[in-house]
C-alpha cells in the first residue's frame, strides 16, 4: 500500500499541476468561448522564465539561490500574463465570433511560440523589436488622407510586410556579426531546472510514509492560487465584473462595465495561471519547447468532464486525471496486488502505460458524456439559457 500511496500523492501534483494549467483555460472559454489551442505553449513559456530566473541567481548562491523559485512563480505568472493580454488585444479581440478562425489562429501561435524557443536568439530579438518599432511609426505618421482611404486596411498591411522584411534584413546582418548575437538560447533540447534545497527531500511522514516535498509543495501551491481565484472572482470589483459579463454580456454593457478590458483581463489572468503551472512543471520534468503539447490535451479534457466555466468541476476532474494516469499508467497496481484474477491483470496490463491511460481516459469521458452531455457540473446562467 505504500507505493499506491505514493502514486497517490504523484496523481496528486500532476492533477493539482492540471488545475493551474485548467483553471485558467476554464476562466477564458467560459467568458469568451475561445477555444485557445496556445495554452499549452503559455505553460512552455513559464516553465523558460524560471528556467532564466534560476540562471540569474545561481551565480548568487547561498539564500538568493534558495529563493529564486519563490521570484520565478511570480516572473512566470506576470510575464505569461503579459503575454496574454497583448495576444488578446492583437489577435484573439478581432476573431471573436469566429471559432473557428480562432482554433486555427491559436494554433498557428504556439506553432511559432515553439519554433521561437527553439531558434530564439539575440540577433532575433533585435530583429523583431526593429519589425514592431518600425511597423508601428510607419501606422503612427501615416497622412490621415491615407488613412481615411478605402484602400487603407490594404496599405496597412503592406507597411507591415516592409517592417517584416527590414526585420529579417536585421537578423540577417547582426547574425553575420559574429556567434555571440546567432547563437541560440536555449535550443530544441530539453533542459533541466534544479529546484532548491528546501525542495528537495521529505516533508515528514505518515504512517511510516515519506512525504516528497516537491510534490507536497506543488499540491499547496494549487490550493493557494486556487483560493485566490475564488477570491479575485467573488470579492473584487473585477472579479465581480467578469461574472457579470459572463452571464450577460449585453446587458453589461449597457450598465458600462468595460467589457474589452475585461477580456484583456480574462485573458491575461488565464495566461498567468498557465505560467504559474509551467513552473510547477520544471518540478516535475526537464523544460522543452515541446512541453505544453504533453498537457493541453489533458487540460481540454478536465474543462470536458468537469464543465465549462465551472472551478468546482475543474477541481475534481484535474485530481480524477491525475490519479487515473499515475496509478493506473505506472503499472503500480500490479505490484501492489500481484494475486488480482488473470483476467483483471490482463486489462491492467494493457492499460498500464502513459499513452494507454490516455486511451482509459478518453473512453471513461465518452461514457460519462452519454449521461452527462454537459459536464459534472454544467454553466448556469443567462448567457447558457439563450
Amino acid at each position: 500500500m505504500e507505493l499506491i500511496f505514493s502514486q497517490l500523492l504523484d496523481g496528486l501534483s500532476i492533477g493539482a499541476v492540471l488545475l493551474l494549467a485548467a483553471t485558467g483555460l476554464a476562466i477564458v472559454f467560459g467568458l469568451m468561448g475561445v477555444i485557445n489551442l496556445a495554452h499549452g505553449e503559455f505553460m512552455m513559456i513559464g516553465a523558460y522564465v524560471t528556467f532564466v530566473v534560476q540562471n540569474i541567481f545561481r551565480p548568487l548562491g547561498g539564500f538568493a539561490f534558495e529563493a529564486y523559485y519563490i521570484i520565478a512563480l511570480v516572473a512566470a505568472f506576470v510575464v505569461t500574463a503579459v503575454f496574454g493580454v497583448v495576444l488578446e488585444k492583437t489577435l484573439i479581440r478581432r476573431l471573436y465570433g469566429r471559432p473557428l478562425e480562432t482554433l486555427l489562429a491559436t494554433w498557428g501561435v504556439s506553432l511559432i511560440l515553439i519554433q521561437f524557443v527553439r531558434s530564439v536568439s539575440l540577433s532575433m530579438v533585435i530583429g523583431i523589436a526593429v519589425t514592431g518599432l518600425l511597423g508601428w511609426a510607419l501606422q503612427k505618421f501615416l497622412p490621415l488622407s491615407l488613412k481615411q482611404a478605402s484602400f487603407a486596411s490594404y496599405l496597412k498591411g503592406g507597411l507591415w510586410v516592409v517592417a517584416g522584411i527590414v526585420g529579417l534584413i536585421a537578423i540577417n546582418a547582426i547574425s553575420s556579426i559574429g556567434r555571440f548575437f546567432s547563437n541560440p538560447w536555449f535550443g530544441p533540447r530539453n533542459l533541466d531546472v534544479t529546484p532548491p534545497k528546501w525542495l528537495q527531500g521529505s516533508w515528514g511522514t505518515i504512517a511510516g510514509i515519506e512525504l516528497p516535498g516537491i510534490r507536497i509543495f506543488i499540491i499547496i501551491l494549487s490550493a493557494l492560487l486556487l483560493a485566490a481565484v475564488v477570491w479575485f472572482l467573488t470579492k473584487s470589483v473585477w472579479g465581480v465584473r467578469i461574472r457579470a459579463v459572463t452571464q450577460n454580456r449585453e446587458m453589461s454593457n449597457c450598465l458600462g462595465i468595460p467589457t474589452d478590458s475585461v477580456d484583456s483581463i480574462t485573458f491575461g489572468i488565464g495566461s498567468g495561471l498557465a505560467g504559474v503551472a509551467g513552473c510547477a512543471i520544471t518540478l516535475l520534468g526537464s523544460v522543452g519547447p515541446n512541453l505544453g503539447g504533453s498537457y493541453i490535451v489533458s487540460c481540454f479534457m478536465v474543462i470536458v468532464l468537469g464543465g465549462v466555466g465551472n472551478l468546482v468541476g475543474t477541481i475534481i476532474a484535474s485530481m480524477m486525471l491525475g490519479i487515473i494516469q499515475s496509478i493506473i499508467g505506472s503499472g503500480s497496481l500490479l505490484i501492489a496486488f500481484p494475486d488480482m484474477p488473470n483476467s483483471i491483470r490482463a486489462v491492467v496490463e494493457f492499460f498500464a502505460t502513459t499513452s494507454m491511460s490516455y486511451v482509459l481516459v478518453f473512453i471513461f469521458i465518452i461514457a460519462f458524456l452519454q449521461f452527462k452531455p454537459t459536464g459534472m457540473f454544467p454553466q448556469k446562467g443567462r448567457s447558457v439559457e439563450a
